[in-house]
């Protein structure tokens, strides 16, 4: 019986490729989501630009995401689909962005949207007026599947504590009653303050100094050594001397961008947006200058989500700008964040602008080497920018001639809390904490007498009333485990407890940690489960502390121990 002889290699092909073709015959469609047409038609009437130019500006990716997102409420995964399309990125590339953000809400397909979101604000000065029962009973009362009642980071209101947010409508001192009174007569929409527009600003002398700069009759070396000479750092948390950052900038090869970060989101901070709620026009001419002297070809301004009223006022005063220039003006594009505190951090801020996860970049090299699309870039806070006219226009000594302690300066204190008068008091720098409340605050709230603060947000650390008479400034507080970093400033009173504040921090920074790095992923989740315990493990909570602030890539892991610290140091009796 003789066996059976096996097909050759040919005819096996043959076979094989016979059974692909069946199957590519008998599939439906495509392998992979495909965009349908009416999602393809939705998104491209959101963005009426031709397929080439999406296709180039990848770095638009969060700008589309937001428009979709306002306008349905949420993200559709069809959306996403179609805008994957439109852009010719893989739709792994738009979902890996849009779920990084905190204010992006990804929709199911099938699944409905809700009609609205209602955020209360759960940040220490919000908790300690109530916002957790205030949460509770928006909860009960609106908690439905068209109104969605959820906690949320630090909103930058602090000096109206409590607050909530229906859409983009803020509610200061925020009550059940109001809450419900905006959604029922969905009042859903920024409120935009009175403020000094172009023509205003212009009529009182606005851009001359610019127009000067422009034409030559003020030396761009003058007004550079103006700003060195008044001794301004940077007000953002970092405190890099201004005008040294200039000289750096300006040394370095063109193309040469600016990126602007207004993102704020340290818990307490709010001076950048009271600032920009009175007089954009200020901080434009500010920023104007610096572009002038470095010789910046694009500004890109990088604005937190949560300001959404000024974010209508820098639309509108950018296109007045704009309609009539007082000089012939770089481009200037205004970004919106989307929920990110990481993204106040400048490289993160950086890959956001680029359209990407907010995640920072490792050091060196540093972003005024290799910043924005791999140029040059100078970074500056709002505030920074904010005091350039009056630096140059009166000279640096009107500047550096405040101060006390033997501190120069003037710095804006985002002050929240137990205070009778809490909001931005611009104040000398080196003033202690109990000048700074009893002059400029009103003293404590009745009720309460003073047991703690926070001279630095979140990351700032937490010092006892006891050690009331630290000059607060850049590098005074050091040697005390804190840092002023953006001033803000937060009063506890005596039925208060630095361990609550504490535990408060470290929440945020577990839910704020973008996860590139372990030791702060990790390490902030962990923190926070022991700190829960009726009684700290100390010597573990340390063991976290070392590992977070030597091996974190960016400041908010190195940072993130301070709180754990400064109550195991200041405030034992609390954690016994």
């Amino acid at each position: 019986m003789s066996a059976t002889k096996p097909p050759s290699q040919s005819v096996v092909a043959l076979a094989s490729l016979e059974d692909m073709t069946l199957k590519i015959r008998q599939r439906r469609q495509l392998k992979g989501r495909q965009a349908d047409e009416v999602a393809m038609e939705e998104v491209q009437a959101l963005l009426p630009l031709d397929g080439d130019f999406l296709k180039q500006r990848r770095d638009l990716l969060i700008e589309h995401l937001h428009k979709i997102n306002d306008t349905y409420r949420g993200l559709h995964e069809h959306h996403l689909v179609a805008l994957a399309k439109l852009m010719n990125i893989s739709m792994a590339e738009v979902y890996e962005v849009a779920t990084f953000y905190h204010h992006f809400e990804i929709i199911r397909n099938g699944d409905q949207a809700p009609q609205f979101t209602v955020r209360v604000c759960d940040g220490l000065s919000c908790d300690m007026a109530g916002a957790n029962s205030l949460l509770a009973k928006l909860q009960a009362s609106l908690g439905t599947d068209n109104v969605i009642v959820v906690a949320a980071p630090c909103v930058g209101r602090c000096e109206q504590a409590p607050v909530a947010v229906v859409h983009q409508h803020e509610i200061g001192h925020a009550s059940v009653d109001k809450v419900m009174q905006a959604v029922q007569s969905q009042a859903i929409q920024a409120v935009v303050p009175d403020y000094i527009d172009f023509n205003a600003y212009v009529a009182e002398g606005g851009y001359a100094l610019l127009q000067a700069l422009a034409t030559g009759q003020k030396d761009s070396e003058a007004v550079m050594k103006a700003m060195e000479d008044s001794g301004l750092r940077g007000l953002g948390g970092a405190g890099f001397p201004a005008g040294r950052k200039w000289r750096i900038v300006r040394e370095k090869a063109a193309t040469r961008l600016m990126a602007v970060n207004i993102d704020e989101g340290e818990p307490g901070t709010f001076k950048d947006r009271t600032y920009l709620e009175r007089d954009p026009h200020r901080f434009l001419e500010g920023m104007l200058v610096a572009a002038q002297v470095v010789g910046i070809e694009a500004i890109y301004i990088y604005l937190r989500d949560e300001y959404h009223g000024c974010r209508q006022i820098l639309e509108a005063e950018l296109l007045k700008l704009q309609a009539n220039p007082p000089v012939d003006l770089p481009k200037i594009e205004l970004r919106r964040g989307a929920g990110a505190y990481i993204c106040g951090e400048e490289s993160a801020m950086i890959e956001s602008i680029e359209g990407k996860r907010g995640e920072p970049r490792m050091r060196p090299p540093y972003i005024a080497q290799l910043g924005l699309f791999g140029r040059p870039t100078l970074e500056h806070n709002f505030e920074t920018l904010y005091w350039v006219r009056d630096i140059v226009q009166k000279g640096p000594d009107w500047f550096s001639g405040y101060g006390r302690h033997n501190r120069k300066g003037l710095r804006s204190f985002s002050v929240s809390g137990r205070v009778k008068k809490p909001g931005v008091k611009l104040a000398p720098a080196g003033i202690t904490i109990a000048e700074l409340i009893e002059e400029y605050c009103g003293g404590m709230q009745d009720g309460h007498e003073f047991y703690a603060y926070l001279p630095g947000g979140a990351s700032g650390g937490i010092l006892p009333a006891s050690l009331k008479d630290i000059p607060l400034d850049f590098d005074t507080l050091q040697p005390y485990g804190c840092f002023i970093g953006s001033a803000a400033v937060i009063v506890l009173g005596h039925q208060d407890s630095a361990r609550h504040a504490a535990l408060n921090m470290m929440n945020f920074f577990a839910h704020e940690s973008c996860g590139q790095c372990t030791p702060c992923r990790v390490g902030t989740a962990k923190a926070v489960q022991l700190m829960q315990a009726p009684k700290w493990d100390n010597s573990t909570l340390e063991d976290l502390n070392q590992v977070m602030t030597d091996a974190s890539i960016c400041g908010l892991g190195q940072a993130a121990p301070n709180p754990i610290r400064c109550v195991q140091k200041y405030f034992p009796q609390e954690i016994i």
